[in-house]
């Protein structure tokens, strides 16, 4: 069974445009399936996971795109990522011949092109990049693409829309996680989540270097899944894990960069000296982290001491594939100072600041107190939202709204 992605229609839109189209993100999100499922007849598809066309692109990448032509799907490319000069020169000699070069190839990697070295000068301005995580619960749910925005109009579009679940069902949802394999078979969760974690050692991991011992990596992985949605110390990772504080810095790049984690950046300026400037980490899998922490089922984690935390990541990651399916930047921040007080998340555009608390409560208590310290930033502060087990959109007082989880 197929499950529509919102980020299809971005992705034919963007092949009108540019000669190259590039899906990246963590292994197993589908990016594969869907451009299969969306390509043209005349579309070959290539991947570089076999060893054969590996070889033949590494060693004769011209005869590589002799053999394979265009337009093309090209799987794993970051197993090579010395073709993409080889790609750069076919589109400028196509463009240079006045012939169109648009969607000649489509891409797609496990790791973030951004945070590949040397290697996203070569096709600037000739490729799109589009970001890919795993379902969201409005692609589950069959709900319209949006990217998560705290406007009133737009939560009262999305309130309208959403299916509002309990908080049993929500767990369930972090539980099983957003991987599509998990949504659309049967295949045994424990099963599906040990050979992912195994394919990502002996494949991402070892391509990107750096990792000593897969043991202790493992080690560092649980560690860190533990650690979803706190503050991310790199000389507490480094401590635990008995690694020096560089190992543990390349490691969390490693994460980031296959699309395992998201960090989220502290809001700061240079005003005050007073804010936190330490990163929060979230694994963009709920279900992922749960294995890792061995939970051994929804009620366990929805009563267990990291019931705030798995909340708190469902959300984030939720606002997060929201805007990574509409093709957006995804310019989130939280905001912490040094007297403690925190608001979980927010949302910067232009002079307008929109505060967002995450809450597992139905009717939470005080929950816009910190609001008033975003004052210090002389900016627009716009009306918070509390995401919360509400069961509608209601305001909470003249200056915050209720908004039912159910609605991400």
């Amino acid at each position: 069974m197929y499950i529509t992605r919102h980020l299809e229609a971005q992705v034919q839109s963007a092949s009108r445009y540019y000669p190259v189209v590039m899906v990246c993100g963590q292994r197993q999100v589908g990016k594969s399936t869907m451009l299969n499922h969306i390509r043209e007849n005349g579309r070959r598809y290539i991947t570089l996971d076999d060893g054969n066309a590996r070889r033949l692109a590494e060693d004769d990448p011209a005869l590589f795109f002799e053999t394979y032509g265009s337009p093309l799907l090209i799987d794993e490319f970051q197993r090579v990522p010395s073709i993409l000069l080889t790609i750069k020169r076919i589109v400028d000699e196509k463009a240079l011949k006045g012939e169109d070069n648009n969607g000649m190839f489509w891409l797609t990697g496990s790791q973030k092109f951004k945070m590949m070295q040397n290697v996203s000068e070569s096709l600037a301005g000739r490729v799109a990049v589009f970001d890919m995580a795993g379902l969201s619960s409005a692609e589950i749910e069959e709900r319209p693409a949006a990217p998560f925005h705290p406007d009133l109009e737009s939560l009262r579009e999305r309130a309208r829309s959403c299916k509002i679940k309990n908080i049993h069902q929500i767990y369930e949802e972090i539980f099983r996680g957003c991987m599509p394999k998990l949504r659309a078979t049967d295949i045994d969760r424990d099963r599906f989540y040990m050979d992912y974690i195994n394919t990502y050692l002996e494949r991402d991991v070892k391509d990107l270097g750096q990792v000593g011992k897969m043991s202790e990596f493992y080690d560092f992985l649980v560690y860190m899944a533990a650690r979803t949605g706190q503050e991310l110390r790199y000389d507490d990772v480094s401590n635990a894990i008995g690694v020096s504080a560089p190992t543990a810095k390349a490691w969390i790049s490693i994460l980031e960069r296959s699309g395992v984690i998201y960090l989220l950046r502290p809001y700061h300026n240079n005003i005050s000296k007073r804010l936190v400037k330490t990163p929060k980490v979230y694994f963009m899998d709920t279900g992922l982290a749960a294995y890792l922490c061995r939970w051994p089922s929804p009620e366990t984690l929805e009563s267990g001491a990291m019931d705030g935390a798995f909340f708190e990541t469902y959300a984030v990651t939720e606002i997060v594939k929201s805007y990574y399916n509409a093709g957006k930047p995804c310019d989130l921040f939280y905001y912490r100072d040094i007297d403690r007080k925190e608001i979980d998340l927010l949302i910067a555009e232009g002079d307008k600041l929109y505060p967002i608390e995450v809450k597992k409560a139905k009717s939470p208590a005080n929950p816009d107190r910190n609001f008033g310290v975003l004052n210090q930033f002389k900016r627009d502060v716009q009306p918070g939202v509390i995401l919360c087990m509400s069961d509608e959109l209601i305001p909470y007082n003249r200056d915050a709204w209720l908004c039912p989880i159910s609605a991400l």
